[in-house]
């Protein structure tokens, strides 16, 4: 389904990670592309890794990190793709072990049921990287057509400079 001025949604999940602040870069490309976009958050990353304000500017709606109540209407229409980006460490393993506790892990959890494209930009250390539950979970979500970038770490390069996060290649993801 579309957003009801017929341009395709996409909802971007942000997780805490340092480079959060920068997914202005995501829903900028986005909207270039002709996506509208819908913000869900950790709570965590919603507290302070991320310029909510900024976010809710450049989406044009609210950028949601609590369930809404019964009877509230949704604040999004379903998506027709779904980004995490950042997607740390905890978020792939809640949601590949179907730990749905926060609004952006359940969101997550849900798309593969929708059966719309989801694409995952990690963040995570390489001391994280090779514990046996992430490699699992990597496994366990590729399975379920979860679509995976490149993982950052964060790691400077040998000048001292870190690389780019990639925004731009979760378009190449889901579209």
């Amino acid at each position: 389904m579309t957003a009801p001025d017929g341009k395709p949604f996409l909802y971007v999940v942000v997780c805490a990670a340092g480079i959060a602040a920068g997914v202005g870069e995501l829903i900028t490309g986005a909207r270039r592309r002709g996506w509208e976009v819908g913000v869900i958050a950790t709570p965590v990353a919603a507290a302070g890794f991320f310029d909510v304000d900024a976010a809710r500017e450049l989406s044009g709606r609210p950028v949601r990190s609590a369930w809404r109540t019964p009877g509230e209407p949704r604040p999004f229409p379903p998506p027709d793709a779904v980004v995490a980006a950042p997607a740390t460490f905890n978020t792939v393993n809640k949601w590949a072990a179907g730990l749905a506790d926060t609004l952006a892990v359940a969101t997550l959890c849900e798309a593969s049921g929708l059966g719309v494209p989801v694409a995952v930009l990690p963040c995570v250390a390489d001391a994280l990287a090779v514990h046996p539950a992430y490699r699992d979970s990597l496994t366990r979500l590729r399975g379920m057509g979860v679509r995976f970038g490149a993982r950052w770490s964060g790691v400077p390069e040998g000048d001292g400079a870190r690389p780019e996060f990639g925004w731009e290649r979760a378009f190449e993801l889901v579209e």
